[in-house]
């Protein structure tokens, strides 16, 4: 299908499944801050906002789960303005309601519909000649627009309708991104039917890619979740720790452009190597336990790279599986590895500080680089 496209063509299609993608981000990026909004607006205890957001996870994870059956089946265009609202509706009716079962049921549906945005984003960028490039600018886009959105919801709306505010504004934010299925071609071309068949078994390599991915969000995630305590740790007062925190998101989009302006140049091992090498640098600030400074540049360090890889992962995905469905596969991997994650460093934490989250951290980041060896040592000895 990319390869018969104009670039102006081209880029009309990568823009608006990132667009797409973007929805399918949004449950996850704005979760804390309209879960505060929600134990503020309803009083409801910690235990139970954790619960809304596992649940949340729970629906997500279900719905990539099933994306490889059914994503090259369905009318794309169809799917987006489905699933948008589906995900807005959940939301709205979510502002309405004060019962938590209710509310359990609609973050669920929240999850999944949100959920197979995001594998249809993927799936359609899987097609483009570039697929490192592709996939950049979909990081980038999603979240430069989640970073403007996060930036207007406390003080226009959170601010003076608390929850209510929040779920309406993000169910109009929903129906605002589904304007882009106009531009979304209306499914597949060009994968032969031997691949795009539903019942046909993925490709070793993609599992194995997948469970490389997997590896190396568990400890980076895992670090992700208490960089907040690691700054605590370096006595970073809160404002400075809201400035880091906020550049934090800009930075994620400017790896993802620049992953973009790359493109394919790197090839398939150095950008791993590069990874590692700015992850590590970023760690070791971290591990210094200064100030505000050395804390700022060692977060903003590892993000920054973190987010690379992310995309230089993904994009190995894709390079595996012709037919686009392991692609989709990827947010489930991503859930998993949120899941295991946090939960492990924070063990970590608790019983051997936090030098052995950062060492997570980094044998996580350690992960493709090893298997990108392992693979070229098996080639040569099979030649």
């Amino acid at each position: 299908m990319a390869n018969s496209l104009s670039g102006r063509a081209l880029l009309a299609i990568i823009l608006a499944a990132s667009i797409a993608s973007t929805i399918g981000g949004l449950p996850f990026n704005s979760l804390p801050v309209v879960l505060g909004s929600m134990a503020d607006t309803f009083g409801l205890p910690p235990d139970t906002i954790g619960m809304m957001g596992s649940v949340c996870f729970t629906g997500y994870l279900a719905g990539t789960l099933g994306a490889p059956f059914w994503i090259n089946r369905i009318d794309w265009r169809t799917l987006t303005i489905v699933s948008a609202g589906a995900t807005a509706s959940a939301f709205a009716l979510s502002a309405t309601v004060v019962r938590v079962d209710i509310l359990y049921l609609l973050w669920a549906l929240i999850g999944f519909f949100a959920s197979t945005m995001t594998c249809l984003g993927m799936r359609i960028l899987s097609d483009q000649p570039d697929k490192v490039r592709a996939l950049g600018v979909r990081l980038g886009v999603e979240l430069s627009i989640t970073a403007a959105v996060l930036f207007a919801l406390p003080p226009l709306l959170i601010a003076s309708w608390r929850y209510t505010g929040a779920a309406l504004g993000l169910a109009g934010v929903v129906l605002l991104l589904a304007v882009s299925a106009l531009w979304l071609p209306r499914g597949p071309r060009g994968v032969p039917a031997s691949n795009a068949a539903p019942g046909a078994a993925l490709p070793m390599a993609s599992w194995a890619s997948l469970a490389v991915f997997f590896l190396f969000l568990v400890g980076n995630v895992g670090l992700w979740a208490f960089l907040e305590r690691i700054g605590a740790a370096s006595q970073v007062a809160p404002a400075g720790m809201g400035m880091v925190f906020a550049v934090l998101k800009l930075l994620g989009g400017v790896a993802g452009f620049a992953v973009a302006f790359a493109g394919e140049r790197l090839g398939r091992r150095l950008p791993f190597l590069l990874v590692l090498a700015g992850s590590t640098a970023g760690l070791a600030l971290l591990a210094s336990g200064g100030g505000l400074v050395t804390f700022a540049l060692g977060a903003w360090t590892w993000e920054f790279f973190f987010t690379c890889g992310c995309v230089f992962q993904t994009a190995a995905i894709a390079h595996t599986d012709r037919s686009g469905r392991a692609i989709v596969l990827v947010p489930a991997a991503f859930a998993l590895g949120s899941m295991v994650g946090p939960g492990l460093a924070g063990y970590l934490l608790a019983d051997a500080g936090i030098a052995a989250v950062l060492g997570l951290a980094f044998a996580s980041s350690l992960a493709p680089v090893l298997a990108t060896a392992w693979r070229r040592s098996s080639r040569a000895i099979a030649a």
